[in-house]
């Protein structure tokens, strides 16, 4: 039977940098919303049923591809929430590849332009998020990591089921 949820794909975090995130996540978004692991969007909903020419797309973009460096320069307002901003020309051009590589498959959010970023708080009030970035922003040094691999996930309703992690080099 064919599963037709959607798929979901995300940058994946060396070990350090994915804890990192995850206790900042855990600190600031509202714990009854909070499903998920800190995680790197690159696409948000791909179709389901296509999980095997994704997984091949994936593999073959990643193919030779090293651990791919990422600066974490600052944080930015989503307007309820706040982000850490990540700059990488390499995790750019990946997942331009990908998007190419997946021409028709694209929904309007996941055709239009990536700015990379990991949720830190979401769905709160403006004046809540306007204090966090504040108070985030007060204390904040740059900082970088490592992407390991390209995470294929399945939405199931809220939390997320792994379908695979395809690593890089």
């Amino acid at each position: 039977m064919i599963d037709h949820r959607p798929l979901i794909l995300t940058a994946e975090a060396e070990p350090f940098a994915a804890a990192r995130f995850d206790a900042l996540r855990r600190a600031h978004f509202p714990p009854e919303r909070n499903q998920l692991k800190a995680h790197v969007t690159m696409f948000h909903a791909l179709p389901g049923s296509e999980v095997d020419s994704v997984g091949r797309a994936v593999a073959a973009a990643v193919r030779g591809v090293p651990p791919i460096e990422v600066a974490v320069p600052g944080l930015r307002s989503l307007g309820t929430g706040v982000a850490l901003t990540l700059r990488s020309d390499a995790l750019d051009a990946l997942r331009g590849e990908l998007a190419h590589s997946f021409a028709g498959l694209l929904t309007a959010q996941d055709a239009q332009g990536w700015r990379a970023h990991m949720t830190v708080q979401n769905k709160v009030t403006s004046a809540v998020a306007r204090a966090t970035l504040a108070a985030l922003s007060a204390g904040f040094e740059p900082w970088s990591f490592r992407v390991t691999g390209v995470g294929i996930w399945r939405y199931v309703g809220g939390p997320w089921e792994a379908v695979k992690v395809v690593g890089l080099r």
